[in-house]
């Protein structure tokens, strides 16, 4: 079997503050287990063994990391038989139509209360901080959107918008022409990258690994890239091409992005952060700013666009300090909680759970 597990983000620490795309990233479930019960308690402990068994077992997985810590799991979907497991506490917007059957799991019973409750001032007061911390690091990626706004004006005033648009025809018109159906679409969508307390963290290469075509959209702020990419993606629900769309880690309401498995492509912006070069049959890049932009725009404003560039990686960066306090104020909450928890009781949750994949996935 060619394993065609993916990792994805499907939460962002964003210039709009926490979003969460659970109800797109986890719909069409059949079963969805939600793991309820305070930080610290085990949870992803028990996502990420859960994930290492069904991989033992050749299943094909799909992974959702926490953008505060990349290395822990969210979430977790067997594709195949579509059965996930998340998270409740780092999940917003599951509801009753997200899987035909949610059976939420609790863990709260494994901590003594009595033990904990000499600590629950301290906690409170850890989580006023971390509070602040979070709105600290969503003003600072805010004001570094509103920066970019600005980075973006000097090429929106040189674009060629009639150019633009022909080359979105173009690209409609080549990549699903022979392909359009009456049957409905899928529009799944998702986070390839998050901020985080290390900085910006992307799983694009994996994601785009086994498909035959990659379009590398190159550019500038404001040379029409996730405009491009919107238009693509309403052309493709037009003609009933399934898509994934893949929204901006820093401004949700941009996309960077698309994967239309059927057609086994995908065309994503690659800049910074997230910039990469063709190195493979079926890589092609389409440069924005050379096809679409007045030449000469980056020397004409090139004193006006170092100050702006500097600006706004000096507040991406402060950001992230503020992010990072955020994970250390996080883990010591976590540490009170893991001290009063009597982790017997979550492997016992956790092997039961394997039992009933078990038995899911092989009937």
């Amino acid at each position: 079997m060619t394993d065609q597990s993916a990792n994805y983000f499907a939460r962002g620490n964003t210039a709009r503050g926490a979003h969460f795309l659970h109800d797109s990233a986890f719909q069409g479930l059949n079963r969805l287990y939600v793991l309820t019960g305070p930080p610290g308690t085990g949870k992803s402990t028990i996502i990420r063994r859960l994930a290492d068994r069904l991989t033992e077992q050749g299943k094909q997985l799909d992974y959702f990391h926490s953008p505060l810590r990349p290395g822990e799991l969210d979430g977790l979907i067997a594709t195949d038989v579509k059965i996930g497991i998340i998270d409740g506490r780092a999940s917003e917007g599951i509801t009753d139509q997200t899987a035909q059957v949610i059976i939420p799991v609790g863990v709260a019973d494994a901590v003594d209360q009595g033990r904990l409750a000499k600590h629950l001032g301290t906690i409170q007061g850890l989580e006023e901080k971390l509070a602040d911390a979070y709105a600290n690091a969503y003003e600072g990626y805010a004001a570094a959107l509103r920066i970019h706004d600005e980075w973006e004006r000097y090429y929106i005033d040189s674009m060629d918008f009639e150019k633009a648009n022909e080359i979105a025809g173009q690209l409609i018109e080549g990549l699903f022409a022979g392909h359009e159906h009456d049957a409905p679409t899928v529009r799944r969508r998702l986070f390839f990258g998050a901020a985080t307390p290390k900085g910006a963290v992307d799983f694009i290469p994996g994601l785009t690994a086994s498909l035959r075509r990659r379009i590398f959209i190159k550019g500038r702020p404001g040379s029409g890239k996730s405009t491009l990419l919107k238009k693509l993606a309403s052309a493709a629900e037009q003609k009933g091409v399934d898509v994934r769309v893949f929204h901006c880690g820093l401004d949700p309401n941009s996309l960077d992005m698309l994967i239309f498995p059927e057609l086994s492509t995908a065309i994503f912006d690659s800049t910074a952060p997230h910039e990469y070069f063709p190195d493979r049959d079926g890589d092609e890049v389409l440069d924005m700013y050379a096809l679409a932009m007045t030449p000469g725009t980056d020397e004409q404003y090139a004193l006006e666009l170092a100050e702006i560039k500097e600006r706004y990686a000096s507040k991406m960066k402060e950001a992230t300090v503020f992010l990072a306090a955020a994970e250390q104020l996080d883990a010591q909450i976590k540490s009170f909680y893991s001290a009063a928890t009597d982790f017997s009781v979550i492997e016992a949750i956790g092997a039961r759970l394997q039992d009933e994949f078990d038995s899911l996935l092989d009937p």
